[in-house]
């Protein structure tokens, strides 16, 4: 390539890379992979190496980081936040090793600290007389975002350090300003249970742990960042206003002692040392519950690191070395689609089988029928997939460039797979739902749902026996629980005489539940709890509801237009009013408590209660006796509350409740409001 050539490359180069790490750090939508983005900075660094005259300050290679949000307060670093240099194999870093010598000596006979290279988002910490007080992201490596709000709401994070000594001994004295560095992340099973709930919400699932963390982080509402588990790994002292330990390894001890949590490392005597281990951690990789994408290799006194001092954006005295993507192509050979308790239809890619990391991958996760629309995704592509950990592998997106013609278009079904029912997808929801409640495919997890202990509360009927009775097929619907025989269950494995009878008599006894747990038990989408003891204050019985208009729904307190519309496609199903008629027949029709039935059970009526803290008995308990008295019991507090029910160790609830005014009362004050 010519010399034009070659400096026509380098700008486009840096195009690229600018909007990349925009996509990656500022709207957290990566549209390459980690090992492409990598690919593409070496190729500028290799033309800069050449040509140094060509290097610019605005060049990617002289910044660390992304551009910031305007949405938040910048924040000047106390030094600058560096990034690494990268060694994609053992002799790179041995080559790494001969060149800092040249510029120190002392490298060559130093010993090294190795550190997990965590994938999350870098984040500055400050402290003065122990107190968090501020919290920056990295952003250019010069100046951050200020998202100290946020940070507070990492349970990890401590908001005072040192933190006290379980033994009862003298914690250290820190000094009077500290700023640290560390990395904000998800473990993977957390990031799961929150894709779960997403997806069984019906909601929008998130796509990889780091670009969550970082959108968590960069909320402007501290409160969604709370909601989510977010924790943290500390791992370098930026500065301090008194002397430090001399050594990494020391540092991260030290580090550990003030009530920092710190990444497990390891102290290595030699480079020969380090090789081996990097082969255990390799292997390692794939059982750690987060993510890692390589090791960093630190020369491990401070005073030899500091020499050695830093080339463009990256110290010399350190470098990472970065693991194999667990990133591979396949075909996918077609999508199939999985029913949810709650009816949400999810789509997953049924793979030609391909190996990640030792694990043969059928099948991997596709998110909403949105997400392959996005991204284009066609039944014959081929497809990158990308497996951490032992989370569930999921598609990153087809090569289009591999297309040959035959692809096909993907269409999101017009009916549940399942049973053939319509399927129901409202106005601004990703997910697409199958509502009848009779459906194959939910049956087990609708029965769970039924019998469990925020709805019909049926004692001795766990998931086990569940699954016995629809293997069985002595039960094909709720309804059908309700004509179990003593002698029918006797047919089945692990039934006794006793436990027959106990497990009858449990079932007929939740004849005697109220309308609101029946309205909880049906599983209608957007009816939990709350909303369910609602309806029941309205409607006197499933007759009534039946009939009802989303006009007349949304006319109660918190209920929205999609969930109106959702309570009423439920009761339009033929399917399910079919279940209805059933339970009618088998003679469970419970009613709502007649309103004028004592002035008793009037005492709480139009009042809003919070429930927090240890009391004397379950909350649920308190709970039955507002609602029993006409009160309704919201989850958290605000201006609407009028009494938050405190008990021991009320935490944040209670200090929200002395800021608005809330009249806070104990359970002794609650039962003499109830008392009249």
């Amino acid at each position: 390539m010519d010399e034009a050539n070659l400096h026509e490359r380098l700008q486009e180069l840096r195009e690229q890379i600018r909007y990349h790490n925009y996509r990656y750090h500022v709207l957290a939508d990566p549209a390459i992979t980690d090992p492409e983005f990598d690919r593409l900075n070496r190729e500028l660094l290799e033309i800069e190496t050449a040509h140094p005259e060509w290097v610019t300050p605005d060049s990617p290679s002289q910044r660390v980081g992304a551009a910031l949000s305007e949405r938040f307060e910048k924040v000047a670093h106390p030094a600058p936040i560096l990034s690494l240099g990268n060694a994609f194999a053992f002799d790179n870093v041995r080559a790494w090793l001969d060149r800092i010598a040249r510029v120190d000596e002392r490298a060559l006979g130093s010993d090294f600290t190795l550190e997990p290279k965590l994938d999350g988002l870098s984040v500055v910490l400050h402290y003065r007389d122990g107190l968090f007080v501020q919290g920056a992201t990295r952003g250019d490596g010069e100046i951050g975002e200020d998202i100290t709000p946020n940070l507070r709401t990492v349970q990890a994070l401590p908001l005072r350090i040192p933190i006290g000594r379980p033994d009862g001994g003298k914690p250290l004295e820190p000094p009077p300003y500290l700023v640290v560095r560390g990395e904000a992340f998800f473990y993977l099973d957390e990031f799961e249970r929150i894709n779960a709930r997403l997806q069984e919400a019906g909601e929008r699932t998130y796509v990889n742990p780091r670009n969550t963390a970082a959108g968590t982080l960069r909320q402007l509402d501290p409160k969604l960042t709370a909601s989510r588990p977010l924790t943290l790994l500390v791992y370098q002292i930026v500065a301090a206003g008194g002397p430090i330990p001399p050594t990494q390894w020391e540092t991260l001890r030290y580090l550990e002692a003030l009530g920092f949590p710190v990444p497990e490392a390891e102290l290595c005597d030699s480079l020969d040392a380090i090789e081996p281990r990097l082969e255990v951690w390799a292997e390692r990789r794939q059982k750690l519950n987060f993510e890692i994408d390589g090791m960093v290799i630190k020369i491990n006194r401070h005073e030899v690191f500091a020499s050695l001092g830093v080339v463009g954006k990256d110290p010399r005295g350190a470098i990472a070395y970065k693991f194999p993507a667990q990133e591979v192509s396949t075909a996918l050979l077609d999508i199939g689609i999985n029913v949810g308790r709650t009816g949400v239809l999810t789509p997953y890619a049924i793979l030609d089988p391909v190996e990640i990391g030792g694990v043969t991958v059928r099948q991997a996760t596709l998110h909403n029928f949105d997400y392959i629309e996005e991204k284009d995704i066609r039944i014959g592509d081929r497809v990158l997939i990308k497996r951490a950990g032992e989370v569930i592998p999921y598609v990153i997106g087809p090569l289009p460039g591999a297309r040959t013609g035959v692809e096909q278009v993907f269409t999101p079904p017009v009916v549940c797979p399942s049973c053939g029912e319509p399927v129901s997808n409202l106005p601004e929801e990703v997910a697409w739902y199958c509502v009848n409640a009779r459906c194959p495919a939910q049956l087990v997890r609708t029965l769970e749902h039924f019998v469990g202990r925020s709805a019909l509360d049926i004692i001795g009927l766990g998931i086990k026996i569940v699954e016995q009775l629809v293997d069985e097929k002595l039960v094909r619907d709720p309804a059908d629980l309700y004509t179990l025989t003593k002698e029918a269950l006797l047919e089945l494995e692990g039934f006794a005489e006793k436990k027959a009878e106990n497990l009858v008599a449990s079932i007929q006894a939740s004849r005697e539940q109220p309308l609101a747990r029946f309205l909880n038990a049906l599983g209608i989408r957007g009816v939990g709890e709350v909303m369910a003891a609602d309806l029941a204050r309205r409607f006197t019985d499933l007759d009534a509801l039946a009939t009802t208009t989303v006009e007349d729904l949304t006319a109660i307190e918190g209920v929205g237009p999609n969930i109106a519309q959702a309570i009423v496609e439920w009761f339009g199903r033929p399917a399910n009013r079919n279940l209805l008629e059933k339970f009618r027949g088998v003679g469970f029709w419970p009613v709502a408590e007649a309103a004028g039935s004592g002035d008793a059970a009037q005492t709480l009526a139009g009042k809003t209660f919070v429930i927090t803290g240890t009391l004397s008995a379950p909350r649920n308990e308190f709970k039955e006796l507002i609602e029993r008295h006409g009160g309704k019991v919201v989850g958290s507090v605000s201006g609407k509350t009028d009494y938050l029910v405190a008990g021991e160790d009320a935490g944040s609830k209670l200090d929200k409740a002395v800021a608005l005014g809330v009249a806070v009362i104990d359970e002794k004050a609650l039962r003499d409001l109830a008392s009249g």
